[in-house]
């Protein structure tokens, strides 16, 4: 029996599956396509064995998969010529105008956005934001601080394949604890708001 809607966290409606995009990627997270799950999860930590087993990284994996791919075609593509066989059939890759000029306009809205609340912060006019982003701030150190970022990465795979599926089977009972919990730390951050800014509370 699924949670009332007083009881789900933030008020929502949707489902877990919904709010995933309700598409093949959804469906794999929860993984209702088992045999690609296991395969994404058994990859993802077999090549961190890898790289933890020979001391990998991501730059030198990279560089050899290159490296052993060209060579392949280059080799493919002079045999071919002498054998009078046909080249690879490789595409021709191409980034259009209109792709770039795409790219670069949504990479100057998001700088510019990024600017605005770095400016924002900087010059005090949002205290609730510079607190917020302290807190993300610190705990992307105390994470940063824990493990690489290959590590990271990988635990960031495994992390999201099983944290959907796991709160979509225990829907009812992680939202009536969060909702709890969430309503405990809104009032703790209503006190510290009232007690760091006294003029809120005259306001209110």
């Amino acid at each position: 029996m699924g949670s009332s809607y007083s009881e789900k966290l933030f008020n929502r409606e949707r489902t877990v599956h919904e709010i995933l995009g309700g598409g093949i990627v959804a469906d794999v997270m929860l993984w209702r396509k088992k045999n690609v799950s296991v395969g994404i999860v058994t990859v993802t930590i077999g090549s961190w064995m890898v790289f933890e087993t020979f001391a990998y990284t991501i730059l030198t994996l990279l560089s050899s998969v290159l490296l052993l791919l060209l060579s392949v075609l280059f080799l493919w593509s002079k045999s071919a010529s002498i054998l009078n066989r046909p080249s690879p059939p490789l595409p021709e890759f191409q980034v259009s105008e209109a792709m770039a000029e795409e790219a670069s306009k949504l990479l100057r809205i998001h700088l510019n956005k990024l600017f605005q609340v770095s400016y924002d912060i900087a010059m005090g006019r949002d205290s609730e934001l510079f607190i917020k982003v302290a807190v993300y701030l610190f705990l992307i150190a105390v994470i940063g601080s824990l493990m690489d970022f290959q590590t990271l990465c990988h635990s960031g795979i495994l992390v999201v394949m099983a944290v959907p599926a796991f709160y979509e089977r225990y829907e009812d009972n992680i939202d009536g604890s969060m909702v709890l919990i969430y309503n405990k730390a809104k009032e703790l951050y209503l006190r510290f708001k009232i007690w760091a800014y006294p003029e809120y509370k005259k306001l209110s």
